[in-house]
């Protein structure tokens, strides 16, 4: 199936409510996450004209729905990508809290579904299913989260569901419901997302996998009548020149030891996740083959779950890089950076002036007088430098 070019992107951000710092697998360098520091990112990120931002969700983060509640009224149209867990959640509840935070942001709100991939986190949180069952359970529930936020009354009973004349009485302010994100690699993850969600998305694999996939479920919503969008989760580290970049790059992973990345790669290696075992074969847990596709690096991957990847650059190559993406159907970039405050600035001013972007950002076409940088002896303003690779 042909899927069309991506015209225009929106770039999402990242509050890294697991932590954050500047460097990987190490207390040097680590920042204290507090809410004062994820609403210092949370409003550059919106200052800056970023779409939104992820929450991430697990046990190992702070929980995203208190986090987007405290954060949001503190930002003006940055929207909120915020987990719902079927298995951990009914639906019924999961529509409640839904519908009241997309009324209260005036309609900032994005629905992550997250299904689980790690078996052990999910027994400590009371969840002992094998991995297809979880997606039946990612299916019934959101067969009826759907039509409560609709505001329909739902009776359903399913194998691992039953809901008797479910209601909503208040109703979110995006219809029929906030956009529904989903991603999952395996076959069951790619057959709830073809028949229920708006947004697939993947973690960073090569362009050549990631439109494959793309093709997959592509194809499996249209013989279901649907059509879906898609995006990608994607770490960054763009600097004015390359050789800063992969500098920057080896630098970030610095203090990442051998003892390190076996015991994260033995803890990976112990979920069910189809998209995280796609991730560990990138790099093969060695630090000598990381660049596993032109300027997509897989370091990060070797001692943090989920995203393992990053584009790394001068801005002309990340840009290229991006619409490579878009190519193949991409309309949706999910970025992150350490530390996620400073990188927010930098990707921004770096690279949304080189991308076609579907929405507002401080670099855009409207009028801002400045200035831009300090002035010079009082008097002048400073000359704009063309930019070296």
């Amino acid at each position: 199936m042909t899927v069309s070019p991506a015209n225009a992107a929106n770039v999402l951000w990242f509050l890294p409510t697991h932590g954050d710092g500047r460097y990987l697998a190490t207390q040097e360098g680590g920042r204290q996450v507090d809410f004062r520091y994820l609403r210092q990112i949370a409003q550059a990120a919106d200052d800056l004209g970023y779409f939104g931002v992820l929450l991430p969700t697990g046990r190992s983060c702070e929980d995203s729905w208190v986090v987007a509640s405290a954060v949001a009224p503190q930002t003006e149209r940055l929207r909120y990508l915020v987990a719902v867990r079927p298995g951990l959640q009914s639906p019924a509840v999961a529509a409640r809290m839904t519908a009241t935070l997309d009324r209260v942001t005036g309609g900032r709100l994005l629905i992550n579904v997250v299904t689980g991939g790690d078996p052990a986190e999910n027994k400590g949180d009371g969840v002992f299913l094998p991995h297809d069952e979880r997606y039946e359970i990612t299916r019934e529930f959101l067969l009826i989260y759907k039509e409560l936020l609709a505001g329909k009354a739902v009776n359903f009973s399913g194998k691992h569901i039953r809901i008797e004349d479910g209601r909503l009485l208040f109703e979110p302010v995006q219809k029929p419901h906030p956009p529904l994100y989903f991603g999952g690699s395996s076959a069951a993850g790619t057959a709830v997302a073809a028949e229920t969600i708006d947004k697939y998305l993947t973690w960073g694999e090569p362009p050549a996998a990631v439109a494959d996939k793309i093709k997959n479920v592509a194809a499996l919503a249209q013989a279901r009548g649907r059509k879906l969008t898609f995006g990608i989760r994607l770490h960054v580290i763009v600097r004015e020149t390359n050789a800063k970049a992969w500098a920057a790059a080896d630098d970030l992973i610095r203090y990442v030891d051998n003892a390190a990345i076996a015991k994260a790669q033995a803890a990976f290696s112990k979920m069910d996740s189809v998209g995280q075992r796609r991730m560990a074969e990138l790099h093969g847990g060695r630090r000598d083959k990381l660049e596993v596709s032109p300027n997509l690096w897989a370091g990060v991957g070797l001692v943090r779950g989920g995203a393992g990847t990053a584009l790394v650059g001068d801005p002309p190559t990340v840009a290229a890089r991006i619409k490579e993406y878009m190519d193949v159907g991409v309309d949706t970039f999910i970025m992150s950076g350490y530390p996620h405050l400073e990188e927010a600035y930098r990707f921004a001013e770096l690279v949304f002036p080189l991308l076609p972007l579907a929405h507002e950002t401080r670099f855009g076409n409207a009028y801002n007088g400045g200035p831009f940088g300090e002035i010079v002896g009082n008097h002048f303003l400073p000359a704009k430098q063309a930019s070296s690779s």
